[in-house]
Protein backbone atom coordinates (compact mmCIF):
# COMPACT_ATOMS: atom_id res chain seq x y z
CA UNK A 1 0.00 0.00 0.00
CA UNK A 2 1.19 3.46 -0.84
CA UNK A 3 2.60 5.43 2.06
CA UNK A 4 0.71 8.66 2.48
CA UNK A 5 2.50 11.74 3.80
CA UNK A 6 0.74 14.98 4.67
CA UNK A 7 2.25 18.28 3.63
CA UNK A 8 0.87 20.69 6.20
CA UNK A 9 3.95 22.89 6.43
CA UNK A 10 3.00 26.50 6.20
CA UNK A 11 -0.69 25.61 6.48
CA UNK A 12 -2.07 27.80 9.27
CA UNK A 13 -5.42 27.75 10.96
CA UNK A 14 -6.74 31.25 11.29
CA UNK A 15 -9.77 32.66 13.05
CA UNK A 16 -12.21 30.60 15.09
CA UNK A 17 -13.74 28.54 12.31
CA UNK A 18 -16.07 25.89 13.67
CA UNK A 19 -17.12 23.99 10.54
CA UNK A 20 -15.60 20.61 9.65
CA UNK A 21 -16.05 18.22 6.74
CA UNK A 22 -15.43 14.57 7.57
CA UNK A 23 -14.81 12.61 4.36
CA UNK A 24 -13.48 9.21 3.36
CA UNK A 25 -12.17 7.57 0.20
CA UNK A 26 -11.09 4.00 -0.57
CA UNK A 27 -7.62 3.08 0.72
CA UNK A 28 -6.26 1.65 -2.51
CA UNK A 29 -3.22 3.13 -4.28
CA UNK A 30 -5.24 5.22 -6.75
CA UNK A 31 -7.39 6.86 -4.07
CA UNK A 32 -4.53 7.44 -1.64
CA UNK A 33 -2.84 9.32 -4.47
CA UNK A 34 -6.09 11.24 -4.99
CA UNK A 35 -6.13 12.14 -1.28
CA UNK A 36 -2.52 13.32 -1.50
CA UNK A 37 -3.44 15.40 -4.53
CA UNK A 38 -6.42 16.89 -2.69
CA UNK A 39 -4.22 17.72 0.30
CA UNK A 40 -1.58 19.37 -1.89
CA UNK A 41 -4.13 21.50 -3.76
CA UNK A 42 -6.00 22.60 -0.62
CA UNK A 43 -2.72 23.36 1.14
CA UNK A 44 -1.26 25.45 -1.69
CA UNK A 45 -4.54 27.32 -2.23
CA UNK A 46 -5.11 27.70 1.53
CA UNK A 47 -8.61 26.22 1.19
CA UNK A 48 -8.68 24.05 4.30
CA UNK A 49 -6.77 22.66 7.23
CA UNK A 50 -6.59 18.85 6.91
CA UNK A 51 -5.81 16.05 9.35
CA UNK A 52 -6.17 12.29 9.24
CA UNK A 53 -9.16 10.99 11.18
CA UNK A 54 -8.28 7.59 12.59
CA UNK A 55 -11.14 5.09 12.96
CA UNK A 56 -10.55 1.61 14.45
CA UNK A 57 -11.36 -1.64 12.64
CA UNK A 58 -14.79 -2.72 13.82
CA UNK A 59 -16.55 -6.05 13.46
CA UNK A 60 -18.50 -5.54 10.26
CA UNK A 61 -21.32 -8.07 10.65
CA UNK A 62 -23.83 -8.59 7.84
CA UNK A 63 -24.74 -6.17 5.08
CA UNK A 64 -28.31 -6.04 6.37
CA UNK A 65 -27.14 -5.04 9.84
CA UNK A 66 -24.98 -2.27 8.33
CA UNK A 67 -27.92 -0.88 6.36
CA UNK A 68 -29.99 -0.84 9.56
CA UNK A 69 -27.14 0.79 11.50
CA UNK A 70 -26.77 3.46 8.83
CA UNK A 71 -30.36 4.59 9.42
CA UNK A 72 -30.10 4.30 13.21
CA UNK A 73 -26.82 6.27 13.33
CA UNK A 74 -28.34 9.05 11.23
CA UNK A 75 -31.11 9.48 13.81
CA UNK A 76 -28.67 9.16 16.71
CA UNK A 77 -26.40 11.80 15.16
CA UNK A 78 -29.28 14.29 14.93
CA UNK A 79 -30.37 13.47 18.50
CA UNK A 80 -26.85 13.92 19.89
CA UNK A 81 -26.38 17.26 18.16
CA UNK A 82 -29.76 18.48 19.41
CA UNK A 83 -28.87 17.36 22.94
CA UNK A 84 -25.52 19.16 23.11
CA UNK A 85 -27.09 22.32 21.68
CA UNK A 86 -29.77 22.20 24.39
CA UNK A 87 -27.10 21.64 27.02
CA UNK A 88 -25.05 24.57 25.71
CA UNK A 89 -28.18 26.75 25.89
CA UNK A 90 -28.79 25.53 29.44
CA UNK A 91 -25.29 26.73 30.38
CA UNK A 92 -26.22 30.13 28.89
CA UNK A 93 -29.43 30.18 30.96
CA UNK A 94 -27.72 29.23 34.21
CA UNK A 95 -24.83 31.67 33.68
CA UNK A 96 -27.14 34.62 33.01
CA UNK A 97 -24.91 36.95 35.01
CA UNK A 98 -21.73 35.80 33.24
CA UNK A 99 -22.76 35.09 29.64
CA UNK A 100 -19.35 36.15 28.35
CA UNK A 101 -17.78 33.13 30.05
CA UNK A 102 -20.09 30.49 28.58
CA UNK A 103 -17.76 29.33 25.79
CA UNK A 104 -14.91 28.61 28.17
CA UNK A 105 -17.22 26.24 30.05
CA UNK A 106 -18.05 24.22 26.94
CA UNK A 107 -15.03 21.92 26.85
CA UNK A 108 -14.25 18.27 26.21
CA UNK A 109 -12.41 16.21 28.81
CA UNK A 110 -9.37 14.46 27.41
CA UNK A 111 -9.35 12.21 24.39
CA UNK A 112 -5.77 13.08 23.43
CA UNK A 113 -3.11 10.54 24.28
CA UNK A 114 -2.88 8.97 27.72
CA UNK A 115 -0.95 11.84 29.31
CA UNK A 116 -3.72 14.28 28.37
CA UNK A 117 -6.77 12.23 29.40
CA UNK A 118 -7.33 14.44 32.45
CA UNK A 119 -7.24 17.71 30.51
CA UNK A 120 -10.16 19.89 29.54
CA UNK A 121 -9.60 21.07 25.97
CA UNK A 122 -11.50 23.21 23.50
CA UNK A 123 -13.89 21.43 21.14
CA UNK A 124 -11.92 22.18 17.97
CA UNK A 125 -8.78 20.59 19.41
CA UNK A 126 -10.75 17.54 20.49
CA UNK A 127 -12.11 17.04 16.97
CA UNK A 128 -8.79 17.65 15.18
CA UNK A 129 -6.97 15.29 17.59
CA UNK A 130 -9.73 12.70 17.78
CA UNK A 131 -8.82 9.27 19.10
CA UNK A 132 -11.33 6.48 19.60
CA UNK A 133 -11.96 5.79 23.30
CA UNK A 134 -11.39 2.02 23.52
CA UNK A 135 -12.16 1.91 27.24
CA UNK A 136 -15.60 3.50 26.90
CA UNK A 137 -16.59 2.01 23.53
CA UNK A 138 -14.60 -1.25 22.96
CA UNK A 139 -14.05 -1.67 19.22
CA UNK A 140 -13.90 -5.47 19.58
CA UNK A 141 -17.58 -5.59 20.44
CA UNK A 142 -20.13 -6.00 17.62
CA UNK A 143 -20.99 -2.65 16.00
CA UNK A 144 -24.59 -2.98 17.16
CA UNK A 145 -23.40 -3.18 20.79
CA UNK A 146 -21.15 -0.13 20.41
CA UNK A 147 -24.02 1.92 18.94
CA UNK A 148 -26.37 0.69 21.68
CA UNK A 149 -23.89 1.80 24.38
CA UNK A 150 -23.67 5.30 22.92
CA UNK A 151 -27.46 5.54 22.50
CA UNK A 152 -28.15 4.50 26.12
CA UNK A 153 -25.57 6.97 27.43
CA UNK A 154 -27.13 9.87 25.52
CA UNK A 155 -30.67 8.84 26.51
CA UNK A 156 -29.67 8.87 30.20
CA UNK A 157 -28.06 12.30 29.87
CA UNK A 158 -31.21 13.66 28.23
CA UNK A 159 -33.42 12.22 30.99
CA UNK A 160 -31.24 13.84 33.66
CA UNK A 161 -31.11 17.12 31.72
CA UNK A 162 -34.91 17.31 31.56
CA UNK A 163 -35.22 16.63 35.29
CA UNK A 164 -32.55 19.11 36.35
CA UNK A 165 -33.60 21.92 34.03
CA UNK A 166 -37.26 21.44 35.04
CA UNK A 167 -36.30 21.92 38.70
CA UNK A 168 -34.22 24.98 37.85
CA UNK A 169 -36.96 26.49 35.70
CA UNK A 170 -39.51 25.96 38.49
CA UNK A 171 -37.15 27.75 40.85
CA UNK A 172 -36.73 30.62 38.36
CA UNK A 173 -40.48 30.89 37.80
CA UNK A 174 -41.23 31.00 41.53
CA UNK A 175 -38.60 33.67 42.00
CA UNK A 176 -39.87 35.72 39.05
CA UNK A 177 -43.41 35.54 40.44
CA UNK A 178 -42.21 36.83 43.80
CA UNK A 179 -40.16 39.55 42.13
CA UNK A 180 -43.14 40.52 39.98
CA UNK A 181 -45.26 40.89 43.10
CA UNK A 182 -42.73 43.36 44.49
CA UNK A 183 -42.68 45.43 41.28
CA UNK A 184 -46.40 46.08 40.69
CA UNK A 185 -48.31 49.23 41.59
CA UNK A 186 -49.55 50.04 45.09
CA UNK A 187 -52.89 48.33 44.39
CA UNK A 188 -51.35 44.89 43.69
CA UNK A 189 -47.74 44.66 44.83
CA UNK A 190 -46.61 42.93 48.00
CA UNK A 191 -46.14 45.27 50.94
CA UNK A 192 -43.79 43.09 52.96
CA UNK A 193 -40.80 45.25 51.99
CA UNK A 194 -42.69 48.54 52.65
CA UNK A 195 -44.57 48.23 55.93
CA UNK A 196 -43.22 47.60 59.40
CA UNK A 197 -44.73 46.73 62.76
CA UNK A 198 -44.43 50.35 63.93
CA UNK A 199 -46.81 51.54 61.20
CA UNK A 200 -49.82 49.75 62.74
CA UNK A 201 -51.87 49.70 65.92
CA UNK A 202 -51.85 45.99 66.71
CA UNK A 203 -53.68 43.80 69.23
CA UNK A 204 -56.23 46.48 70.07
CA UNK A 205 -59.84 45.53 70.76
CA UNK A 206 -61.13 48.92 69.55
CA UNK A 207 -58.60 50.47 67.14
CA UNK A 208 -57.33 49.40 63.70
CA UNK A 209 -54.91 50.87 61.18
CA UNK A 210 -55.97 50.93 57.51
CA UNK A 211 -53.87 51.53 54.39
CA UNK A 212 -55.27 54.03 51.88
CA UNK A 213 -54.03 54.70 48.32
CA UNK A 214 -54.34 58.41 47.49
CA UNK A 215 -53.80 59.83 43.95
CA UNK A 216 -50.87 62.25 43.85
CA UNK A 217 -53.00 65.31 42.95
CA UNK A 218 -55.21 64.58 46.02
CA UNK A 219 -52.52 64.56 48.74
CA UNK A 220 -53.60 67.98 50.07
CA UNK A 221 -57.27 67.02 50.04
CA UNK A 222 -56.45 63.82 51.96
CA UNK A 223 -54.55 65.67 54.65
CA UNK A 224 -57.44 68.13 55.09
CA UNK A 225 -60.32 65.63 55.08
CA UNK A 226 -59.23 62.18 56.32
CA UNK A 227 -60.03 62.98 59.98
CA UNK A 228 -63.61 63.95 59.05
CA UNK A 229 -64.43 61.20 56.54
CA UNK A 230 -66.23 59.42 59.38
CA UNK A 231 -66.61 59.60 63.14
CA UNK A 232 -63.98 58.20 65.44
CA UNK A 233 -60.85 58.72 63.24
CA UNK A 234 -57.72 59.22 65.33
CA UNK A 235 -56.37 62.77 64.71
CA UNK A 236 -52.89 63.11 63.15
CA UNK A 237 -52.75 59.31 62.55
CA UNK A 238 -51.84 59.41 58.86
CA UNK A 239 -48.35 58.78 57.49
CA UNK A 240 -47.02 58.36 53.92
CA UNK A 241 -45.32 54.94 53.63
CA UNK A 242 -44.56 54.65 49.90
CA UNK A 243 -45.21 56.18 46.49
CA UNK A 244 -45.36 55.08 42.89
CA UNK A 245 -46.02 57.06 39.70
CA UNK A 246 -49.74 57.28 40.37
CA UNK A 247 -50.07 57.95 44.08
CA UNK A 248 -49.06 57.26 47.66
CA UNK A 249 -49.80 54.69 50.36
CA UNK A 250 -51.01 56.34 53.60
CA UNK A 251 -51.91 54.91 57.00
CA UNK A 252 -54.92 55.99 59.02
CA UNK A 253 -56.06 54.74 62.43
CA UNK A 254 -59.70 54.61 63.50
CA UNK A 255 -62.17 52.68 65.61
CA UNK A 256 -63.09 49.27 64.27
CA UNK A 257 -66.83 49.93 64.36
CA UNK A 258 -66.61 52.73 61.75
CA UNK A 259 -64.55 50.80 59.15
CA UNK A 260 -67.44 50.33 56.70
CA UNK A 261 -68.56 53.95 56.94
CA UNK A 262 -64.96 55.17 56.43
CA UNK A 263 -64.50 52.98 53.34
CA UNK A 264 -67.67 54.33 51.73
CA UNK A 265 -66.70 57.96 52.35
CA UNK A 266 -63.12 57.34 51.17
CA UNK A 267 -64.38 55.81 47.92
CA UNK A 268 -66.62 58.85 47.32
CA UNK A 269 -63.51 61.03 47.53
CA UNK A 270 -61.51 58.70 45.18
CA UNK A 271 -59.38 57.34 48.03
CA UNK A 272 -58.97 53.54 47.92
CA UNK A 273 -58.70 51.48 51.10
CA UNK A 274 -56.45 48.52 50.39
CA UNK A 275 -57.47 45.36 52.23
CA UNK A 276 -54.38 44.57 54.22
CA UNK A 277 -53.86 43.30 57.72
CA UNK A 278 -50.38 43.21 59.17
CA UNK A 279 -49.19 39.65 59.84
CA UNK A 280 -45.64 39.51 61.08
CA UNK A 281 -45.31 35.74 60.51
CA UNK A 282 -46.55 36.02 56.90
CA UNK A 283 -44.21 38.93 56.16
CA UNK A 284 -41.28 37.02 57.64
CA UNK A 285 -42.21 33.91 55.61
CA UNK A 286 -42.42 35.92 52.37
CA UNK A 287 -39.07 37.61 52.96
CA UNK A 288 -37.41 34.30 53.83
CA UNK A 289 -38.90 32.69 50.73
CA UNK A 290 -37.47 35.44 48.51
CA UNK A 291 -34.06 35.13 50.17
CA UNK A 292 -34.10 31.33 49.86
CA UNK A 293 -35.10 31.36 46.18
CA UNK A 294 -32.44 33.95 45.35
CA UNK A 295 -29.84 31.89 47.18
CA UNK A 296 -30.94 28.60 45.58
CA UNK A 297 -30.91 30.11 42.09
CA UNK A 298 -27.45 31.60 42.60
CA UNK A 299 -26.11 28.35 44.03
CA UNK A 300 -27.19 26.41 40.96
CA UNK A 301 -24.64 28.51 39.07
CA UNK A 302 -22.02 29.24 41.71
CA UNK A 303 -21.59 28.67 45.42
CA UNK A 304 -19.07 30.61 47.46
CA UNK A 305 -15.74 29.55 46.04
CA UNK A 306 -13.38 28.09 48.62
CA UNK A 307 -9.87 28.90 47.48
CA UNK A 308 -7.36 26.07 47.74
CA UNK A 309 -4.84 26.56 50.47
CA UNK A 310 -1.31 26.75 49.25
CA UNK A 311 0.16 23.28 49.00
CA UNK A 312 -3.12 21.57 49.91
CA UNK A 313 -3.41 19.74 46.60
CA UNK A 314 -1.66 16.39 46.22
CA UNK A 315 -2.13 16.54 42.45
CA UNK A 316 0.86 17.48 40.29
CA UNK A 317 0.61 21.11 39.25
CA UNK A 318 1.45 20.58 35.57
CA UNK A 319 0.12 22.34 32.50
CA UNK A 320 -0.03 20.58 29.14
CA UNK A 321 -0.70 22.73 26.09
CA UNK A 322 -2.62 21.09 23.26
CA UNK A 323 -1.60 22.37 19.85
CA UNK A 324 -3.71 21.71 16.74
CA UNK A 325 -1.83 19.80 14.03
CA UNK A 326 0.10 21.96 11.62
CA UNK A 327 -0.39 25.08 13.72
CA UNK A 328 2.29 25.26 16.45
CA UNK A 329 1.62 28.94 17.08
CA UNK A 330 -1.93 28.44 18.29
CA UNK A 331 -2.14 26.47 21.57
CA UNK A 332 -5.58 25.36 22.67
CA UNK A 333 -7.11 25.87 26.08
CA UNK A 334 -5.45 23.78 28.78
CA UNK A 335 -5.92 23.75 32.55
CA UNK A 336 -3.77 22.52 35.38
CA UNK A 337 -5.12 19.91 37.76
CA UNK A 338 -5.09 22.48 40.56
CA UNK A 339 -7.08 24.99 38.47
CA UNK A 340 -9.66 22.34 37.69
CA UNK A 341 -10.00 21.33 41.33
CA UNK A 342 -10.32 24.95 42.47
CA UNK A 343 -12.84 25.66 39.71
CA UNK A 344 -14.97 22.67 40.68
CA UNK A 345 -15.23 23.92 44.24
CA UNK A 346 -16.57 27.26 43.02
CA UNK A 347 -19.38 25.86 40.86
CA UNK A 348 -22.97 25.21 41.74
CA UNK A 349 -24.37 21.70 41.24
CA UNK A 350 -26.35 22.41 38.06
CA UNK A 351 -23.49 24.17 36.26
CA UNK A 352 -21.06 21.47 37.33
CA UNK A 353 -23.41 18.74 36.06
CA UNK A 354 -23.95 20.57 32.77
CA UNK A 355 -20.21 20.95 32.14
CA UNK A 356 -19.41 17.30 32.88
CA UNK A 357 -22.30 15.90 30.87
CA UNK A 358 -21.93 18.36 27.99
CA UNK A 359 -18.42 16.97 27.62
CA UNK A 360 -19.70 13.37 27.75
CA UNK A 361 -22.43 14.07 25.17
CA UNK A 362 -20.05 15.96 22.87
CA UNK A 363 -17.47 13.17 22.96
CA UNK A 364 -20.22 10.62 22.23
CA UNK A 365 -21.38 12.76 19.28
CA UNK A 366 -17.94 12.78 17.64
CA UNK A 367 -17.72 9.01 18.15
CA UNK A 368 -21.08 8.72 16.35
CA UNK A 369 -19.56 10.67 13.43
CA UNK A 370 -16.70 8.16 13.34
CA UNK A 371 -19.16 5.24 13.37
CA UNK A 372 -21.14 6.82 10.53
CA UNK A 373 -18.00 7.22 8.43
CA UNK A 374 -17.07 3.58 9.04
CA UNK A 375 -20.52 2.19 8.22
CA UNK A 376 -21.07 4.38 5.14
CA UNK A 377 -17.54 3.68 3.84
CA UNK A 378 -18.08 -0.08 4.06
CA UNK A 379 -21.49 0.21 2.40
CA UNK A 380 -20.11 2.50 -0.31
CA UNK A 381 -16.67 1.00 -0.96
CA UNK A 382 -17.29 -2.66 -0.07
CA UNK A 383 -15.21 -5.35 1.63
CA UNK A 384 -12.55 -5.95 2.76
CA UNK A 385 -12.60 -2.79 4.87
CA UNK A 386 -10.07 -0.41 3.36
CA UNK A 387 -10.66 3.35 3.45
CA UNK A 388 -8.99 6.51 4.71
CA UNK A 389 -10.96 9.14 6.64
CA UNK A 390 -9.86 12.79 6.57
CA UNK A 391 -11.05 15.80 8.56
CA UNK A 392 -11.12 19.10 6.67
CA UNK A 393 -11.61 22.47 8.29
CA UNK A 394 -12.62 24.78 5.43
CA UNK A 395 -11.56 28.39 5.36
CA UNK A 396 -14.62 30.57 5.66
CA UNK A 397 -14.63 32.02 2.15
CA UNK A 398 -13.35 28.88 0.41
CA UNK A 399 -16.13 26.30 0.83
CA UNK A 400 -17.35 26.50 -2.76
CA UNK A 401 -13.85 26.15 -4.22
CA UNK A 402 -13.03 23.33 -1.76
CA UNK A 403 -16.13 21.41 -2.83
CA UNK A 404 -15.09 21.80 -6.48
CA UNK A 405 -11.63 20.43 -5.70
CA UNK A 406 -13.07 17.41 -3.87
CA UNK A 407 -15.55 16.68 -6.66
CA UNK A 408 -12.80 16.96 -9.25
CA UNK A 409 -10.41 14.68 -7.36
CA UNK A 410 -12.99 12.01 -6.48
CA UNK A 411 -15.47 12.19 -9.37
CA UNK A 412 -14.18 8.78 -10.58
CA UNK A 413 -15.77 7.16 -7.51
CA UNK A 414 -19.29 7.98 -8.72
CA UNK A 415 -19.60 9.71 -12.08
CA UNK A 416 -23.40 10.08 -11.84
CA UNK A 417 -23.24 11.69 -8.38
CA UNK A 418 -20.44 14.01 -9.50
CA UNK A 419 -22.49 15.12 -12.51
CA UNK A 420 -25.61 15.66 -10.40
CA UNK A 421 -23.72 18.10 -8.16
CA UNK A 422 -23.15 20.29 -11.19
CA UNK A 423 -26.76 19.82 -12.32
CA UNK A 424 -29.15 19.50 -9.38
CA UNK A 425 -31.97 18.54 -11.77
CA UNK A 426 -30.33 15.18 -12.57
CA UNK A 427 -32.07 12.27 -10.84
CA UNK A 428 -29.85 9.49 -9.53
CA UNK A 429 -31.74 6.18 -10.02
CA UNK A 430 -32.27 4.32 -6.75
CA UNK A 431 -30.65 7.02 -4.64
CA UNK A 432 -32.71 7.86 -1.56
CA UNK A 433 -30.68 10.80 -0.31
CA UNK A 434 -31.22 14.41 -1.28
CA UNK A 435 -28.85 15.15 -4.19
CA UNK A 436 -27.30 18.07 -2.37
CA UNK A 437 -26.25 15.77 0.53
CA UNK A 438 -24.70 13.12 -1.68
CA UNK A 439 -21.19 13.28 -3.09
CA UNK A 440 -18.88 10.81 -4.87
CA UNK A 441 -17.05 10.37 -1.55
CA UNK A 442 -18.44 9.70 1.94
CA UNK A 443 -19.18 13.05 3.58
CA UNK A 444 -20.47 14.23 6.97
CA UNK A 445 -20.69 17.73 8.34
CA UNK A 446 -19.67 18.86 11.85
CA UNK A 447 -20.68 22.30 13.10
CA UNK A 448 -19.28 23.46 16.43
CA UNK A 449 -21.21 26.76 16.45
CA UNK A 450 -23.37 25.51 19.30
CA UNK A 451 -24.49 28.92 20.57
CA UNK A 452 -25.49 30.55 17.28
Amino acid sequence: MLLWFWSVTGQKKTGSMSEFWLISAPGDKENLQALERMNTVTSKSNLSYNTKFVIPDFKVGTLDSLVGLSDELGKLDAFAESLIRRMAQSVVDVMEDAKGKVQENLLANGGLKDKMKCLKIDLTSFVTHFEWDMAKYPAKQPLVSVVDTVAKQLAQIETDLKSRTASYNTLKTNLENLERKSMGNLFTRTLSDIVSKEDFVLDSEYLITLLVIVPKPSYTQWQKTYESLSDMVVPRSTKLLAEDNEGGLFTVTLFRKVIDDFKIKAKENKFTVREYYYDEKEIKREREEMTRLLSDKKQQYQTSCVALKKGSSTLPDHRVKVTPLGSPDRPAAGQTDRERESEGEGEGPLLRWLKVNFSEAFIAWIHIKALRVFVESVLRYGLPVNFQAVLLQPKKSSTKRLREVLNSVFRHLDQVAAASILDASVEIPGLQLNNQDYFPYVYFHIDLSLLD
